[in-house]
């Protein structure tokens, strides 16, 4: 099928499982502490502020890029005022900022991205920065060949510098890559400007606050269950 050569994925809600991840380390980690909170809203919250704190850098390029960490760290701490959340510290703070670092895979990623890999190159192409993305990929145990990622384009999706930008560092024309993701902004962004696209549906992303991205909305290369589906699909 065509001339892919890479494969780039969307990471938070498409190969791992942000919201479950952060909602039962923080119960642990609060229980342990004696803390008693409402965990679920906070990251409900929290995810909530994560596209507009970006479309905010985004819209403003003259101030300078700022850096996912840096923009979840400055959103935690009054989210947890508003909800009542009392009592942690800076260390607090900056703990449950690096939580983003430490998120859980969903089933099908590891075993799909490694069928993945013996044929194509494999990244993420992700809002979050280096460190986040290194850092998650280690504790994840996802198999990428590289790192790609919105710090290094100094530029947040959807703006076209990251797709092309990823597809200019792998010597590839846009067509000769495919864009993976879980949500359809995502991929028409990528159609766009010329790249492949692969939805990959992950109903229970936002939990019982999911509103979009239970199927595809448009007819884009491949549609399918999971990354494993995928590896099917691509011969791997």
């Amino acid at each position: 099928m065509l001339d892919v050569k890479a494969l780039l994925f969307d990471t938070f809600g498409t190969v791992v499982d942000w919201r479950g991840s952060l909602i039962a380390e923080f119960t642990a980690w609060g229980e342990a502490r004696g803390l008693t909170a409402d965990w679920a809203a906070l990251v409900d919250a929290w995810r909530s502020a994560y596209r507009p704190s970006m479309d905010e850098v985004r819209r403003h390029p003259e101030r300078g890029f700022v850096t996912l960490d840096e923009l979840q760290r400055q959103s935690v701490e009054p989210l947890a005022a508003r909800l009542g959340i009392t009592g942690l510290t800076k260390d607090d703070f900056d703990y449950l900022t690096l939580g983003w670092h430490r998120l859980k895979p969903w089933r099908d990623s590891v075993p799909g991205l490694t069928r993945l890999k013996t044929k194509f190159v494999i990244s993420p192409l992700s809002n979050g920065n280096v460190a986040l993305m290194t850092n998650l990929s280690k504790h994840a145990g996802l198999p990428w060949d590289l790192i790609l990622c919105a710090e290094i384009f100094q530029r947040y999706k959807p703006d076209p510098e990251t797709y092309l930008g990823a597809a200019k560092l792998l010597g590839l024309k846009p067509e000769q890559v495919m864009m993976v993701a879980a949500h359809n902004y995502d991929l028409i962004a990528a159609r766009s400007l010329g790249l492949k696209t692969a939805f990959v549906p992950r109903v229970t992303e936002y939990g019982p606050h999911q509103k979009e991205d239970f199927e595809a909305t448009s007819d884009w290369d491949f549609v399918v269950a999971d990354i494993e589906d995928l590896a099917g699909r691509l011969g791997c």
